[in-house]
């Protein structure tokens, strides 16, 4: 388990997953990789699979929450159990992922340039690249001030839309917001890990869950 940074944790990378066994341990030690990052926490939303156990063999210190919550309330429970001032925010079933991405991600906000990165895939694959050019406000991968992210109403609640109401509260505040590309990082789309009927469903409930947050933060 890793904790390089004791009472003084600077950075933790929070990573919620729901089932995603087959990618995570990859995530967790390419993370651990960095020597930015003191503590990487994967919260294991109620998986059905070897999440847990994947992650925790990385290296990982993991809380199992006992039932899906979604991925607003998995990123909670994970800054709740955390120390650092930044929180790196990434998804668990990224590939390719490498410490270069992780320090863009993180630069700006540790020097003080910003209080929220945002990551987009480019050079990665057309699908998911192109999903990030059209909507990069909803990527997962981003470094952001825990006063920031501990400021957004209803987070337990957004599920899929936590990035909508991260933005949204960032917005609000008036905080700087820096987008910053990934090159050559992508992620398993939802039909390649479901199939196309089931991952097309789970697509469907995500953005509904996306608008429902939006609807949520308006105002």
């Amino acid at each position: 388990m890793l904790n390089r940074g004791g009472q003084g944790v600077r950075v933790t990378a929070v990573i919620p997953a729901y089932n995603e066994e087959r990618t995570v341990a990859q995530v967790v030690r390419a993370v651990i990789a960095s020597p930015l990052v003191a503590d990487v926490v994967v919260v294991n939303d109620g998986s059905r699979d070897a999440t847990s156990l994947a992650a925790a063999r990385a290296g990982a210190r993991v809380i199992d929450l006992p039932e899906n919550r979604g991925k607003g309330a998995a990123i909670q429970a994970g800054v709740a159990a955390s120390q650092g001032e930044t929180l790196l925010l990434l998804d668990a079933d990224l590939v390719g992922l490498e410490a270069d991405h992780i320090q863009r991600l993180l630069s700006p906000v540790l020097g003080g340039e910003a209080e929220m990165t945002i990551g987009v895939f480019e050079q990665g694959r057309t699908f998911t690249d192109l999903a990030q050019v059209i909507t990069p406000g909803l990527s997962g991968q981003r470094a952001v001030l825990r006063s920031l992210l501990q400021g957004v109403a209803g987070l337990d609640l957004a599920r899929f839309g936590s990035e909508v109401a991260l933005n949204r509260t960032a917005e609000r505040t008036r905080a700087r917001v820096v987008t910053v590309q990934l090159p050559r990082l992508t992620h398993v789309m939802k039909e390649e890990k479901m199939g196309f009927a089931r991952g097309f469903l789970a697509r469907l409930r995500m953005y509904g869950d996306i608008l429902a947050a939006a609807w949520r933060q308006r105002g």
